[in-house]
């Protein structure tokens, strides 16, 4: 009774193997860098073109049947952000997950006499987004409605949430990409006393 033994694979053999594999191997190699540069590191980092320019012209419609005090609360335009106050300018939705986690944190803002607090409600259904603030409350002054994500795209916004710094002049001081933290407020608040002085960051 005989045994067949398999013969060693010719060095041109192997060779071909590596080269058919090496396109995968690339492949591999490059969604490993991809995905670390999305989701590593701090995303708050990422460079915004917008910081020390004035705000684009925009102007937003109110969120309808979104009520204060029996009055239908105001959208918003370029000029809002020109006054006597630092404005925080929101960017969230209501089926941003982690805008929930991020809403006490603009409620406490809210309660500052010396910033504004405006919501850009993203790409939203206008009901979900008046059972969001009913249900979390509601921190903004003023919610404008950007429906395509059209005004978005002038301000720059990678996704949601997202808080601008606006000081006086209507210029952006600083922006947070993603959501407002324990850890994240710990650069936030000295960025709004930054622009109450109107310092360029």
């Amino acid at each position: 009774m005989s045994s067949e033994t398999q013969a060693p694979a010719s060095p041109s053999s192997l060779k071909h193997r590596l080269l058919v594999a090496l396109p995968l191997i690339l492949f591999a190699a490059l969604a490993a860098i991809f995905l670390v540069r999305l989701y590593g590191g701090d995303p708050s980092k990422l460079p915004s073109a917008l910081i020390g320019k004035t705000v684009p012209d925009f102007k937003l419609e109110p969120l309808a049947d979104l009520v204060d005090g029996g009055k239908q609360v105001e959208g918003f335009s370029t000029g809002v952000l020109y006054g006597n106050k630092v404005t925080l300018v929101n960017v969230w939705a209501s089926w941003c997950v982690p805008c929930r986690a991020e809403h006490p944190f603009l409620m406490e803002l809210a309660k500052r006499p010396d910033i504004q607090v405006l919501g850009l409600n993203y790409k939203d259904k206008p009901a979900n987004a008046r059972r969001f603030l009913g249900t979390h409350g509601n921190p903004y002054e003023r919610v404008g409605v950007d429906p395509n994500g059209r005004v978005s795209v002038d301000w720059g916004v990678y996704g949601v949430p997202e808080t601008f710094i606006v000081d006086k002049k209507g210029v952006i001081r600083f922006k947070q990409i993603g959501p407002l933290t324990q850890d994240s407020m710990k650069r936030f608040l000295p960025q709004i006393e930054a622009a109450k002085l109107e310092l360029v960051k």
